[in-house]
């Protein structure tokens, strides 16, 4: 953790929290559970790594406005945000499965921006570098750490 909120970047204290994180605990807000939240990282992940192939879904000043807000605030991702539907099965056959498969998700995110010049597209905010997706990955994981009650 740095200042309040996840450090994606190192790897080691995250697995450890996560792996602290029981199958059963109910979310403070929201409707996952905590394998659904897990797998919902990955999938975000996925998107920055190269695996999934994102679009943006808004005009590029509407994406540029949200970014700002986003990436360059401290302002945190609000609760209860519902910005699709939770699937109907999990793909992983545990929580174990699931966090290592998140590891791999990160550390393949780390290597595929490894090359200067690449930016990935966010769905809201339009084609970011690898340090505004840390910065959103921090944030993101901060909100969802913070409704199971793994860190205030």
């Amino acid at each position: 953790m740095m200042n309040g909120i996840v450090d994606t970047i190192n790897r080691k204290p995250l697995r450890e929290l996560l792996v602290t994180l029981d199958a059963g605990t109910a979310p403070l807000w929201g409707n996952m559970n905590p394998q659904q939240m897990i797998e919902h990282l990955i999938d975000q992940v996925q998107y920055t790594n190269g695996t999934k192939i994102p679009t943006c879904d808004v005009s590029p000043r509407q994406a540029a406005a949200a970014k700002q807000r986003g990436i360059y605030t401290d302002e945190p991702i609000p609760r209860n945000v519902i910005l699709g539907k939770l699937p109907d099965s999990l793909l992983y056959p545990d929580m174990q499965a699931a966090i290592d498969q998140l590891m791999a998700e990160l550390e393949s995110f780390d290597r595929f921006f490894k090359e200067p010049g690449i930016t990935v597209l966010h769905g809201g905010f339009g084609p970011m570098n690898y340090t505004e997706w840390l910065i959103w990955h921090h944030k993101h994981f901060t909100h969802h750490l913070t409704q199971f009650g793994l860190i205030s």
